[in-house]
């Protein structure tokens, strides 16, 4: 008995050594080296964690894309969307021509379960005579099943990036390079085009700008500096500014009254939803869908619940992120319960999160209502 305490002993006191010694070998980051991208700090305050597998009510996405590609995955997708709850997905393909040819029927074989929109057509915007041909590529993509337009995208250079840098290359070395003008929402070349839309009912998804630190100084200041760096604009020649591109959008949805637009991401105005409201106030044909900005308001929870409480008829859910059943369930404790100081790296962001604990009434209008109205035409 007395030997075999001896040994139990020995062998306690050689793990413990065996440990300490471990600890000393294990690197260590003093928080003067510490990396902003590096931290990953967790919760230590014990408080109330909800779960919620499905959404209180069935829920429309407005905002996702063409993320899955083959049928196996998109069989999957409707898997999770079956299991969160999540009624309908709309598709912000951006497609035209044969890449919105091949992916409509990929995801209209589940019928009723999702959307597809195409995109515009900008081959030759900067040509004279541009728009006929567009609105003939729209009107085509419609009678092959598209049902809106979207996702726009203008961050400051206008859209048709891509065609344009193509179309200012020169082929050979003797010739000089086209010159191309940015087109925004409310160029008069997009006219046409918006006419069309508010003729055939097909709403418009609009993103214009990005979060408001992405433009600013990557300094010390900078509030959301861990995403703003990743995705900064600060340094990019040739581009309209924040709030130019704000009033663009504003221009453009007084400029076509009878166009449904959605201005995606809060309009990228979730730094000053007062603004935001005050817009909404403004242009009775506009929209905003709430995608990938969970975390930018999370952080304010007494004052963004007031917002969706005032706004709540001009408001849509929706993700902008691949599906995933975990996804859809953060963003359901995000809406619907009181939780406090929670991260979420989905988010990307140094800053821990609150619950907004919206009421019935507005969850209905996000997740469904609002969006059954626009969607049908």
């Amino acid at each position: 008995m007395h030997t075999s305490l001896l040994m139990l002993s020995s062998l306690t006191f050689l793990l413990f050594a065996v440990h300490l010694d471990a600890q000393e070998k294990m690197p260590t980051t003093m928080p003067d080296d510490l990396r902003l991208k590096d931290y990953q700090p967790k919760a230590i305050h014990k408080v109330p964690v909800t779960t919620i597998t499905k959404g209180k009510y069935p829920v429309i996405d407005m905002h996702s894309h063409p993320y899955l590609k083959t049928e196996e995955d998109v069989a999957k997708w409707v898997r999770i969307m079956d299991a969160t709850g999540i009624e309908k997905v709309v598709i912000l393909s951006g497609a035209t021509g044969s890449r919105f040819d091949s992916l409509y029927p990929l995801y209209a074989k589940y019928k009723g379960r999702f959307e597809v929109w195409c995109g515009f057509d900008y081959t030759g915007c900067n040509d004279p005579g541009y728009g006929p041909a567009a609105v003939a590529e729209l009107e085509r993509c419609v009678k092959a099943g598209a049902t809106g337009v979207g996702e726009m995208v203008d961050k400051g250079r206008g859209f048709g990036v891509r065609m344009r840098e193509a179309a200012t290359a020169p082929a050979p070395a003797t010739q000089s390079a086209k010159k191309t003008t940015p087109m925004h929402i409310d160029d008069p070349r997009m006219d046409m085009l918006m006419e069309k839309c508010a003729a055939l009912k097909l709403p418009v998804n609009v993103h214009v700008a990005d979060p408001i630190w992405m433009y600013q100084p990557m300094d010390l200041t900078n509030d959301g500096l861990m995403n703003a760096f990743t995705w900064r604009l600060d340094n990019k020649p040739n581009q309209m500014g924040y709030d130019d591109l704000i009033a663009s959008l504003e221009r453009a949805t007084r400029r076509h009254p009878k166009t449904t637009f959605i201005a995606c991401h809060f309009a990228n105005l979730d730094s000053d939803l007062a603004r935001a409201g005050a817009l909404l106030d403004r242009c009775p044909n506009l929209y905003l869908d709430i995608s990938a900005r969970y975390g930018e308001v999370g952080v304010t929870p007494r004052f963004t619940a007031q917002f969706y409480k005032d706004h709540q008829d001009r408001l849509f859910y929706g993700t902008d992120n691949n599906p995933s059943e975990d996804m859809y369930r953060l963003t359901f404790r995000m809406l619907e319960s009181l939780d406090e100081h929670f991260y979420a790296p989905l988010f990307g962001y140094h800053w821990s999160y609150y619950g907004l604990g919206l009421d019935d009434r507005v969850l209905r209008k996000l997740y469904r209502d609002n969006a059954r109205k626009v969607l049908k035409r």
